[in-house]
């Protein structure tokens, strides 16, 4: 391997790899070499720490080499990354994205802590990246920050207010991606659901998938992110109900299932709320799968309290749960409410994980003997339309959509 060749680390979202995919080209263009750029995520307190942790592994392996440390850690904690003796520069998330940060970098020009009011940041884009992903599927960022504040959440002090990529950016790239052969796109941000609100007559999202679908005809799959369901619009409901090639699986940003908590976290949902969206999504279409994001242990929640996020389960039919065991995340108001016990909460963490268990086995085994469109990101493995993984026992055209009869169920995959 060349050893001057930048190395990355990447912690985190789905966003964060799209990026560091574009600091990639950011680096190469400046001619920036043997260094080591360290992504960091901000989500939890944990994920700070691993980032510390992953720094200090990579001063030993890279000897000699400068490590810049970049991402929504780095803006919302630089004097911590500052002080590490094995971190040469640290970058905020705006500066990461501008090529004069990386010529600065090759040059010696830039300072050791670059950060700045990510508040003040106005405009997404500028870092498009045609390919991110597989070489059948591909991200594209149509969105970054986000105008609320969850109580547990510091990440829009990481990522800034909501802002958004015009339409026809999207589109633009969108095309490329289809000419260059990619069968899927998934659209990704921070807060997708506030796509649009800081544009020109504040479009919607759903204005935005169905135009993508209609002025991009070849493209066979479009599959959106991580959504708020309470911000869901009538033209997004519109194409969940008429557009095939829209992909049947959302993934929820639901947190909770009791409505007192819902309240302390500052969500804008109750759970009826949620029941009430899973329930006309489905009835609207009808192979239709969720995935959440659910947060055990959170301040205050008593187990009736937490009966009530583990009937959500059920209550909304979720099938791919993220669960997180809450960690207090220092400068957010639910750090300084009253905490729930460490056993509580992992303990519940476990019951959630267990029922997310039986919920994948209850589709997996619903899906034997039907037959499915499966994107192939490998030989032997590819995606649903619910993104459910399909394992192959002979080798299939890579990047295709092949036609496959599901047989038989192996741990959280199917195979056919």
């Amino acid at each position: 391997m060349d050893r001057r060749a930048p190395v990355f680390s990447t912690h985190g979202c789905r966003l964060n790899a799209y990026e560091s995919e574009a600091m990639k080209d950011l680096a190469r263009n400046a001619g920036l070499g043997d260094v080591v750029i360290v992504n960091t995520c901000a989500v939890t307190a944990e994920a700070v720490r691993k980032a510390r942790q992953d720094i200090r592994k990579l001063a030993r392996t890279h000897p000699g080499s400068r490590i810049v440390v970049t991402g929504c850690a780095a803006q919302t904690e630089p004097e911590t990354f500052a002080a590490m003796p094995e971190v040469a520069h640290v970058i905020g998330n705006a500066e990461k994205m501008q090529p004069a940060t990386w010529a600065g970098l090759a040059t010696g020009a830039t300072e050791p802590v670059q950060v700045d009011d990510i508040m003040s940041v106005t405009e997404t884009a500028g870092h498009l990246i045609d390919g991110f992903g597989s070489r059948s599927r591909a991200y594209v960022q149509v969105q970054n920050g986000c105008d609320h504040r969850c109580t547990f959440c510091i990440i829009p002090f990481g990522r800034g207010n909501s802002r958004s990529v015009p339409a026809g950016v999207v589109v633009d790239q969108i095309r490329r991606l289809v000419d260059r052969g990619y069968n899927e796109v998934v659209l990704t941000g921070v807060d997708l659901t506030s796509w649009g609100g800081d544009l020109p007559g504040a479009p919607p999202l759903g204005n935005l998938v169905r135009r993508i679908l209609r002025l991009v005809p070849d493209l066979p799959r479009l599959r959106i992110s991580s959504i708020d369901s309470i911000e869901a619009d009538p033209d997004l409901m519109e194409a969940i109900a008429t557009e095939p090639r829209l992909m049947p699986h959302l993934h929820l940003s639901l947190q909770a299932g009791d409505n007192m908590i819902l309240k302390r976290m500052k969500r804008r949902h109750l759970r009826e709320d949620a029941i009430a969206f899973c329930t006309e999504a489905r009835r609207l279409r009808p192979d239709m799968v969720f995935g959440a994001d659910i947060i055990a242990g959170f301040p205050t929640e008593t187990e009736q309290m937490f009966e009530n996020s583990l009937a959500l389960v059920t209550d909304c039919d979720l099938t791919w749960l993220h669960v997180f065991p809450y960690s207090p995340r220092p400068g957010t108001p639910a750090a300084r409410m009253p905490q729930v016990h460490g056993t509580a909460i992992r303990e519940r963490a476990t019951a959630l994980r267990a029922a997310g268990a039986r919920q994948v086995a209850r589709h997996l085994t619903a899906q034997v003997g039907r037959t499915h469109e499966v994107l192939m990101e490998s030989s032997r493995m590819g995606r649903t339309a619910q993104f459910t993984e399909v394992r192959f026992d002979t080798d299939q055209p890579e990047g295709k959509i092949v036609t496959a009869r599901i047989t038989g169920t192996d741990a959280e995959t199917l195979k056919a």
